[in-house]
């Protein structure tokens, strides 16, 4: 059974980044940055979700997407991966986009944008976001990565409001 029975390919991309904003918004409650991320089969079954892991190690590379791909490659077959799809509430920095990459996810679709996230953050030290789309970073690989977004940026930026206030 589906986690998204009976909707088209736009309705199930936005059923699940709501979703990956709900995960969002459930980091923020843990004390974390306002990030999440779910990884979804090419049936339309979850197969992971992820928080924002800064806290409580302050580990600025504890990404929801990359802490995705990480377990994602180490659990799943390739196969699998490059069927998936990652929903996530913000543009992957390069980083993540990297890690998205190298796990063989074939398909990104993202809320925020990079340049929106930019602006709601401003300078926050535990923000320094790079200014270089995913877009970018995939495109420089041998593999295809298929990327929808921004979508319902909106609604991705809600989820940070008041999260980045000095």
């Amino acid at each position: 059974m589906t986690d998204a029975p009976d909707l088209s390919g736009s309705e199930r991309d936005e059923h699940f980044l709501r979703r990956s904003f709900d995960v969002a918004g459930r980091a923020r409650t843990h004390g974390n940055h306002p990030f999440g991320a779910v990884l979804v089969d090419q049936n339309g079954n979850v197969l992971i979700e992820m928080e924002n892991g800064y806290m409580p190690a302050h580990d600025a590379t504890a990404h929801a997407e990359r802490l995705i791909a990480t377990q994602a490659c180490t659990t799943l077959s390739p196969d699998v991966l490059r069927h998936a799809t990652l929903y996530s509430s913000a543009e992957p920095c390069a980083m993540c986009a990297g890690a998205i990459y190298w796990a063989g996810i074939g398909r990104l679709v993202y809320g925020l944008s990079e340049h929106r996230l930019r602006a709601l953050t401003g300078n926050h030290p535990e923000n320094p976001t790079l200014d270089l789309p995913c877009r970018d970073v995939f495109k420089s690989g041998q593999r295809p990565t298929e990327v929808v977004g921004p979508l319902l940026e909106d609604e991705a930026a809600a989820v940070h409001e008041g999260a980045w206030s000095p």
